[in-house]
């Protein structure tokens, strides 16, 4: 479990323990220590922030039905993803710019997450490179988050590249053919400092002089990407593909079609398009529709051991989490990401445990109360 530890208080002249109990503990800490401009950039969501207050207040309205008497002495969170066994249904999302919450960054997190023995899919937008990460963490389990440009020869290289150093799959982001509107972002004109850069395109885009969003140059995601586009990344490599950023099942139903391995169901953190639904919300019907032909995983508003436990009831074969990574990273680096994993995973075998379940495969849905949904 989490050690208490020291907060000093410059202010007051003294330090106070602190004991770091759930995933909030965290969050306060970060949003206390992170200097206003990254606090915001991580916490930002599209416009009015709607729907990025909605993943998480939608698991608060989900109700368990638990049972009871099932001699739950020995639990087992383990579970695959892939094919690949990781120690609990919990992975780690792709988050940009994790040099901007601790030195150390992405480096930091591949750690973190090799020692937990679970999947971290590494950001495009990564403060340290692909390369750093792999080195950092040789046996990690990892996929990488790709996005398409409008100069298909970048993606073609980095995708050639992960293959390469080891990754095990593709993650291609679909939902942002345009950065939505942050506000704060542009209030705080956010940017990266001189001394981070974007590293997986390190000298890729240094003829650029003109204006800059998120660390490469404006406008270079392709907007015109389309269906088609996912057979031009099957010619590209072997890795299997998952598509992250899917809300219904008419895109589920296309995404089977089109031979991909794996839906992430997404909004970006409400990033992207704000008015959408809760990734929650939109999970039943996308499983519903898969009818187990591909895994289905999901992200967004995971804070809690009962919140994965309620996406895995819904059908849900992992959950992955984004922003609580970087409030871990600003506590404490690799040690407080590894104990922001480690009370996840203490808090799902404890729901688990108290509904009833003494292994993954006991989840589903007569655990959820759909009365009250």
């Amino acid at each position: 479990m989490s050690t208490p530890s020291l907060n000093c208080n410059r202010h007051v002249g003294h330090c106070t323990e602190i004991s770091m109990v759930c995933l909030t503990d965290f969050e306060l800490y970060a949003k206390e220590h992170l200097p206003k401009a990254t606090w915001d950039y991580y916490a930002a969501g599209a416009d009015e922030c709607c729907t990025r207050d909605d993943n998480i207040l939608a698991y608060k309205r989900i109700r368990l039905r638990p049972r009871m008497l099932r001699d739950v002495s020995i639990s087992d969170t383990r579970t695959t993803v892939q094919g690949t066994e990781i120690s609990f249904p919990v992975g780690i999302a792709p988050t940009a710019f994790h040099c901007l919450a601790w030195p150390d960054g992405e480096m930091s997190t591949a750690r973190a997450t090799e020692a937990m023995n679970t999947c971290y899919i590494t950001s495009t937008y990564s403060t340290c490179s692909v390369e750093e990460i792999v080195t950092a963490a040789p046996n990690g389990y990892r996929w990488f988050q790709l996005y398409v440009y409008r100069n298909r020869k970048v993606s073609e290289q980095i995708v050639h590249r992960v293959e390469a150093l080891g990754y095990k799959a593709l993650v291609l982001t679909v939902d942002v053919p345009y950065t939505g509107k942050r506000r704060n972002d542009i209030r705080n004109q956010f940017r990266l400092p001189p001394h981070l850069k974007v590293k997986n395109f390190d000298g890729v885009f240094e003829e650029n002089n003109g204006p800059e969003e998120y660390g490469v140059p404006a406008n270079t995601l392709d907007p015109s990407i389309s269906w088609k586009d996912v057979y031009w990344l099957q010619s590209l490599t072997r890795l299997p593909i998952i598509i992250k950023g899917i809300l219904t099942k008419e895109d589920a139903e296309l995404a089977v079609e089109h031979g991909v391995q794996g839906i992430i169901v997404s909004n970006h953190g409400g990033r992207q398009l704000d008015g959408g639904p809760a990734t929650i919300d939109a999970l039943s019907e996308i499983v519903d529709t898969v009818q187990g032909r591909i895994e289905v995983y999901l992200d967004g508003g995971i804070r809690t051991g009962s919140d994965v436990l309620k996406a895995l009831a819904l059908g849900a074969k992992c959950v992955f989490i984004g922003r609580p990574v970087v409030w871990g990273l600003a506590y404490k680096g690799e040690d407080g990401v590894r104990e922001i994993l480690q009370i996840l995973n203490d808090e799902f075998r404890l729901s688990m445990a108290l509904a009833g379940c003494r292994n993954v495969s006991e989840i589903n849905r007569n655990l959820i109360q759909f009365s009250r949904l």
